[in-house]
């Protein structure tokens, strides 16, 4: 994006990527469909930034979802919003859209020089291994876009941390979001339901500090613990309460649509020769991964007690023991700091340089956020580029 406000003004811009082909996180991000942004108000919207919602709120101003539309649609792509306002291309996937953004930079001229690894500065020139070796270049501005520290495989290691910490730059160590947590299953329900789905739950998860965290929707059992939608929602607080105690407990709602009293008044029928497993299918749609939940936690006993099984269904005790490595995350927290950043995303101890992406201290949910977030940003760090440039 950055590369895309320069071209545009005019000057010669080179993009320099560690890898052998562009956008491949970019590629990784609509493997499953290519959710490009949010439709809900934009007020909601900017609240799905938490602390860095002030920081990114003027950027997000300028670039907001219907402008990334707009601009989506101007590489000849339609986009439809779906059931949940997520917002996708027609055709759900990445490929068609970074081959059209790709075709539009190389007619304005951007240059890509791909396998062409940053290694930080000699003096105020950039390093880079290349296949041909070691490669110095002259730069009258630089844009570090270098990612965070999910999916390294596709490009962002986050080795840069400490080439910018030994200049100076105040960077917050790198964090998983959106990722799978560890629960100590039992052997029999590890090897039995790893991979299913539990829909619809909903979790509460109330920290240390007494903030309360409601939400509905979906999880996977993993062979580690769970992962899914739902608890990526809440990895933040998830992974901060983790990391201040040790362990983080939440609780399952395997009935989100019922209420406790529907949940034992259906539950004190007459059970006949009905086993407890059939009655509860019977009388509540519970059965396979969410009936083998129930055994995790309760003894045959309290299996037996419809009281004690109801409030059980209702708040089913999970102890969270650890987040999954950031390597497996969908995105990171931390970064460089905002303080370190000027309106323009320029490194205020280094002028000419600019920060843009994932490789700033924020976080955000999936659901269009994190792709619209590292787009405004992109763009904020060209246009501060090109002010500087023109004030030089």
């Amino acid at each position: 994006m950055a590369a895309e406000v320069l071209s545009q003004a005019g000057l010669n811009v080179t993009v320099y990527d560690a890898m052998p082909s562009a956008g491949r996180k970019f590629l990784m991000a609509g493997k499953g469909g290519m959710n490009i942004t949010h439709s809900e108000s934009f007020e909601r919207f900017l609240s799905r930034y938490g602390a860095r919602r002030a920081e990114l709120e003027p950027l997000l101003n300028e670039f907001a979802p219907d402008a990334l539309r707009a601009w989506v649609q101007g590489l000849g792509i339609e986009t439809f919003v779906g059931t949940s306002g997520r917002v996708f291309p027609n055709e759900m996937k990445a490929a068609p859209l970074l081959r059209a953004w790709l075709h539009r930079l190389r007619s304005n001229g951007v240059q890509f020089r791909m396998r062409h690894r940053w290694l930080g500065w000699t003096k105020n020139e950039l390093r880079f291994d290349t296949p041909d070796g070691e490669r110095i270049v002259q730069a009258d501005a630089v844009i570090l876009a270098l990612g965070g520290g999910s999916w390294p495989q596709l490009g962002s290691t986050g080795v840069w941390q400490s080439m910018l910490a030994q200049r100076g730059i105040a960077v917050e160590p790198l964090k998983p979001v959106n990722c799978g947590f560890e629960i100590a299953w039992s052997d029999y329900f590890r090897e039995r339901f790893a991979g299913q789905p539990l829909k619809p739950v909903s979790i509460l998860f109330t920290n240390q500090n007494g903030e309360t965290f409601n939400q509905q929707g979906e999880l996977t059992i993993a062979e580690y613990g769970l992962e899914g939608g739902l608890i990526y929602a809440l990895s933040a607080p998830l992974r901060d309460e983790i990391a201040a105690s040790g362990s983080a407990l939440i609780q399952l709602d395997l009935l989100p649509d019922r209420s406790l009293a529907n949940i034992i008044d259906r539950l004190g029928k007459p059970r006949g020769k009905d086993s407890l497993g059939n009655h509860l299918r019977k009388r509540l749609g519970i059965s396979g991964a969410k009936a083998a939940l129930l055994r995790e936690v309760l003894s045959a006993a309290e299996m037996d007690d419809p009281s004690k099984l109801a409030k059980t269904l209702k708040a089913l005790p999970i102890t969270l023991t650890a987040t999954r490595p950031i390597a497996e995350a969908i995105s990171s927290a931390g970064g460089v700091c905002f303080n370190e950043l000027d309106q323009r995303l320029m490194l205020r101890k280094f002028p000419g340089v600019f920060v843009a992406g994932e490789m700033v201290d924020w976080e955000a949910p999936t659901g269009g956020y994190l792709l619209t977030a590292c787009l405004a940003t992109g763009r904020t760090a060209g246009l501060g580029a090109l002010a500087w440039l023109q004030q030089q």
